[in-house]
């Protein structure tokens, strides 16, 4: 499956893990899955791992675009972690766009992902001194 998904915090938070290509029909599952989430909590954390991701073909693209335009007031904390160059600037251009906090890791800074998105004051904190 293109998808995996993992409820963590009793659903407040969700790892995504995408791999290979994905299609329109891969996201189904995921805005399902988002969406009953969002409704129990007003907002989710994810952690999107994208190190064996490929991209998307152009009717999956659409369905990304539509789903992070519904969706984007839901999303509290985004942590994405990947390894190519272009997850890191599809990253930096989803910052000025979305309400929610969003830092990008590389692969190797996995654990220093999850400590971020499940500790919601650290970058307050960082701000506030």
């Amino acid at each position: 499956m293109p998808i995996g998904m993992q409820e963590e915090e009793g659903g407040k938070a969700l790892r995504i893990v995408l791999a290979g290509t994905l299609v329109k029909d891969d996201y189904r599952p995921l805005i399902a899955e988002f969406t009953h989430l969002a409704a129990l909590h007003g907002k989710v954390r994810v952690l999107l791992d994208m190190t064996r991701f490929h991209g998307w073909d152009l009717s999956a693209l659409w369905e990304e675009v539509k789903f992070d335009l519904k969706h984007l007031k839901q999303l509290d904390r985004l942590a994405v972690v990947g390894e190519a160059h272009w997850q890191h600037a599809i990253t930096s251009f989803a910052k000025p766009i979305s309400p929610a906090q969003i830092r990008y890791f590389d692969r190797a800074q996995i654990g220093e992902a999850e400590r971020w998105l499940n500790n919601p004051l650290a970058d307050r904190r960082r701000h506030a001194a």
